[in-house]
């Protein structure tokens, strides 16, 4: 696929899954033997599900912003920015109410028209102390 292709189908998982909550476009999207390198232990097609419904449990107000979207033959990177208020259970820390703005990288490998593989990095500290977790400083 060109690489043109390949944004729009990063664009379209982000905007239209991971914020928009389109589980069914899911099927369309990921190949069947997905994997998600995102995690300590790499997960497939359904933890990648669960994630995205405890992220909008946690966050339901949430958006996302592309900041700047890169591609080179079958490798697309995004530089994200996202923001939403706790409203819920997240990774074990109770709903604070509190708003969080979160920068991170996404990185997919596209294959036959599908994202195949997934790697997502976020600054896990930065996070933590907006949620009130871990002091400031």
């Amino acid at each position: 696929m060109p690489v043109e292709q390949n944004k729009a189908l990063l664009v379209r998982l982000l905007e239209e899954v991971v914020v928009g909550g389109d589980f069914e476009l899911m099927d369309q999207l990921l190949a069947p033997d997905f994997v998600d390198h995102s995690r300590s232990q790499a997960g497939g097609f359904e933890t990648f599900r669960k994630e995205i419904q405890t992220l909008h449990t946690a966050f339901p107000d949430m958006t996302l912003k592309i900041l700047h979207l890169l591609a080179e033959g079958d490798t697309v990177v995004a530089h994200l920015e996202s923001e939403g208020t706790h409203h819920g259970s997240f990774q074990g820390i109770r709903a604070t109410g509190r708003k969080i703005s979160l920068p991170s990288i996404t990185i997919v490998r596209i294959a036959n028209g599908r994202v195949a593989e997934r790697w997502n990095v976020f600054d896990r500290y930065v996070y933590l102390q907006q949620l009130g977790v871990i002091p400031d400083g």
